[in-house]
């Protein structure tokens, strides 16, 4: 008999990726989308005819209870979230209410209603913030440098709370940067590739950036869903750190970005003071080495690779409106 999935979050980057590696193995999926009069599908529109979707909010209790009673999910994945750095400096208030009570919300109706099911609760390295060691482990103490990452340490602690209060099934995956060519423009890796593909076609001529030489542990979306898989197929529930252990500079990402498509990236990129974070988070760079050692998983795309894919896919996106120069084909090297 399949086992049965309930993803929320379910039309963003991990929740498309997460939704393609289920249905290859055989899982039933139900996605959980919030009702507005336009539903963002575009990432899993290939995906529809063979899930089913509901509507839902973590703002929401009731939704969440009757989304759990509905499906009555074996495993449950929880990338819902407001989950862009800058935004939640804007919107505090609004990141602290589904990023992080969301989660609550989401173990009440767990716990009420389907106390057997296993929950996998994206976590994120922005909970280190001020780092306290580098690399940074499972143990390493939390230093949040924005909203979002303070709302996602409540949401990892809560989720702790309720594994070891109820006996939940329940664990947290501390995902670091993780991208594709799925990633939101919003971010600075899809902004980037983006960016270059605009300007190799004639669509724009500069890329303002912020902070050249902050570093991140950057990899791919459709490897590190397998982690989180992984972590929900053990005996016991248990948080991982699910990372590359190498971190690279947004200098380096424009550099291979632009190199792509053939480009003098110093010619087209602008530092815009305006786009330094408040409060910038220091070095992060992830230890995985218990998810290597207790799921088996390592990344398996690298960095370089995952940053020309990203190129190549955003020139042949906007290639299809628009008459674009020749282009050499990705290769993977």
């Amino acid at each position: 008999m399949s086992k049965i999935a309930l993803i929320t979050g379910i039309t963003g980057q991990d929740g498309s990726y997460m939704t393609e590696f289920l249905l290859e193995k055989g899982y039933r999926v139900y996605g959980l989308i919030r009702r507005s009069s336009h539903e963002p599908t575009d990432r899993i529109q290939h995906l529809l005819s063979k899930i089913e979707i509901l509507d839902g909010d973590l703002t929401d209790q009731s939704s969440l209870g009757a989304a759990v009673q509905t499906v009555n999910p074996d495993e449950i994945y929880n990338f819902a979230a407001q989950s862009f750095v800058p935004t939640s400096w804007n919107q505090p208030v609004l990141t602290a209410d589904v990023t992080g009570l969301g989660v609550v919300r989401l173990l009440e109706a767990i716990h009420k209603y389907k106390s057997d099911a296993k929950l996998y609760q994206a976590s994120s390295s922005e909970m280190f913030g001020k780092v306290k060691e580098t690399p940074q482990k499972e143990t390493t103490p939390f230093y949040p440098r924005s909203p979002y990452g303070v709302a996602k340490v409540y949401a990892h602690y809560i989720t702790v709370n309720y594994r070891e209060s109820y006996n939940l099934f329940a664990c947290s995956g501390i995902a670091f940067n993780h991208e594709s060519p799925r990633r939101g423009l919003e971010f600075v890796s899809r902004k980037v590739t983006h960016t270059a593909a605009k300007i190799k076609l004639g669509h724009t001529k500069e890329l303002p950036l912020g902070n050249l030489e902050a570093k991140r542990d950057w990899g791919f979306a459709g490897d590190y869903v397998e982690a989180m898989w992984l972590m929900l197929q053990q005996d016991k529930p248990e948080d991982f750190i699910i990372a590359t252990g190498q971190a690279h500079t947004v200098k380096e990402l424009v550099q291979i970005a632009f190199d792509e498509v053939g480009l003098p990236w110093e010619k087209y990129v602008r530092v815009d003071k305006k786009l330094f974070r408040p409060a910038e988070v220091d070095h992060l760079i992830g230890d995985a080495a218990k998810a290597k050692q207790n799921l088996g998983w390592q990344p398996k795309l690298s960095f370089e690779e995952m940053i020309r894919l990203m190129v190549h896919e955003d020139i042949k996106s906007l290639s299809k409106t628009a008459a674009a120069a020749p282009f050499t084909e990705f290769r993977i090297r």
